[in-house]
């Protein structure tokens, strides 16, 4: 996104403020500062700003509280306003003795990035410079790519756009035109339904789900062959039908001279691999789904101490992912052998370094790919010709109704000038400037970047469970 004036991202536009219902209640009762002393109206500067609060929705109950009762002690505990999430995976890989430590540590890497009220709805988030959303009047529905893909922006924005190079962005954006919001209710943004509870994005109820829009399509008896068989249980469904997404390595925290905080990544690799469920409960009952390396080393925050992962792989290195690219044909569904027998797709021993081959690793990692199931040779008869390898995906005409949905001729101004959305129609050539790939163009050794194994024997009880 383009950068704002500096003026700009303090100006507040008087004659639109007039007009919030926020403008009923006095800058005072909220920013503090004095107006007026002895009621005679304060004109020094630094008297009027003195005790001033710059985001009185830091503390979202005091700030917020008294007109929203209902959001505010919902939100001051979601995992949008605080650490509970980071701590919760820390804290596993540490002990107590450095639990300090690392909250020194959050203090200058992460609480900045987290989210008030404000953030959201009268601003920008700090990540991307701050500044008002519309001159402070109240945005109900935070524009996207201001605000959400402002924080979410190196792996969700990339994967959602299509801007990760060769893979097209997400069915429900380039036929739904579907915003964050569209699936992310208030209620879970805002930690209600008991969500404000949940320590980690991927304990309690799954919120959205797929089963929202398509129940019909999900499951036994949904009319689809695959999903007929394969059940609810056994996969999740972006192990189906999510392509390539990024992976960090080795994530390092520290501070410049000038005491400015900063990290550095050693590297991000695009690729896809299948794990098995290292979460597995009554919420999330599926055996396998796909699994993103954490940008985590046993050294990230050596700047604040020595050892202070000392339990590092008490947690996976490889974790549960729901990528946001998903497309109703991907190369691991385009046969029944692009996943079954295929050890490319899966994530096996080799695919993770010596250090991480051990602890809670082991929950994730596969041993080898499922074998083909005996009784459904019949499936096999109808795959492609030997030789031609999974396709990667191209189109989706048809996952939304029979054929594609035009985009509306109007987004009223959710996606903004700055967010890059293809228009209905193009192809991702014509919109990221470079080809898609297209079926049949390209084998499976050339897509997944090393070629598929043989066949290896796992029983159909196995692989059922």
């Amino acid at each position: 996104m383009p950068p704002v004036e500096a003026w700009a991202k303090v100006w507040i536009d008087g004659e639109a403020y007039q007009t919030d219902v926020h403008a009923y209640i006095a800058c005072t009762d909220c920013h503090k500062g004095q107006s007026v002393i002895d009621g005679v109206p304060v004109t020094d500067m630094d008297q009027a700003h003195e005790g001033m609060v710059l985001d009185p929705s830091a503390d979202p109950e005091l700030g917020c509280g008294n007109c929203h009762p209902n959001i505010a002690p919902h939100a001051a505990g979601s995992l949008h306003y605080d650490l509970a999430g980071y701590d919760t995976v820390l804290h596993e890989r540490s002990i107590p003795e450095n639990h300090a430590a690392l909250e020194e540590m959050q203090t200058y890497h992460c609480n900045s990035c987290h989210a008030t009220c404000g953030d959201c709805h009268i601003s920008q988030p700090n990540s991307v410079g701050g500044g008002l959303l519309e001159g402070h009047t109240f945005v109900r529905t935070p524009p996207m790519s201001r605000t959400c893909t402002a924080c979410h922006g190196s792996r969700v924005k990339n994967e959602y756009y299509g801007l990760n190079e060769g893979y097209p962005g997400d069915v429900h954006l380039r036929q739904g035109r579907l915003a964050c919001t569209d699936c992310h209710t208030s209620a879970e943004l805002h930690g209600q339904g008991g969500l404000s509870e949940v320590v980690h994005r991927y304990e309690g109820a799954q919120a959205p789900t797929c089963e929202s829009c398509h129940e019909d399509q999900i499951g036994p008896d949904s009319g689809i062959p695959e999903h007929d068989i394969h059940g609810k249980d056994l996969l999740s469904c972006q192990t189906c039908h999510s392509v390539a997404y990024t992976n960090c390595t080795n994530c390092h925290v520290d501070r410049s001279e000038d005491d400015v905080p900063f990290y550095t990544i050693e590297s991000h690799d695009v690729g896809f691999f299948i794990g098995r469920n290292p979460t597995r409960n009554n919420e999330r009952p599926y055996k396998y789904v796909p699994v993103r390396h954490v940008p985590v080393d046993p050294n990230s925050f050596e700047r604040y101490g020595e050892d202070l992962l000392v339990n590092f792989l008490n947690r996976p290195t490889w974790a549960y992912a729901t990528p946001h690219n998903i497309q109703r044909e991907t190369p691991q569904n385009a046969s029944c052998t692009s996943c079954h027998d295929n050890d490319a797709v899966f994530l096996t021993l080799d695919k993770v370094a010596e250090s991480e081959r051990g602890g809670a690793n082991l929950d994730v990692i596969v041993e080898r790919a499922p074998a083909f199931p005996e009784g459904y040779e019949q499936y096999l008869e109808e795959e492609a010709p030997a030789g031609e390898g999974a396709a990667a995906p191209s189109g989706d005409a048809g996952f939304w109704s029979d054929e594609a949905e035009s985009a509306p001729a109007d987004d009223g101004g959710f996606w903004t000038d700055d967010a890059a959305t293809p228009a209905a129609g193009d192809s991702a050539a014509d919109f990221w400037g470079e080809p898609a790939p297209t079926p049949g163009a390209d084998s499976a050794e050339s897509f997944w970047g090393e070629a598929a194994p043989a066949a290896t024997e796992e029983s159909a009880e196995d692989f059922w469970g």
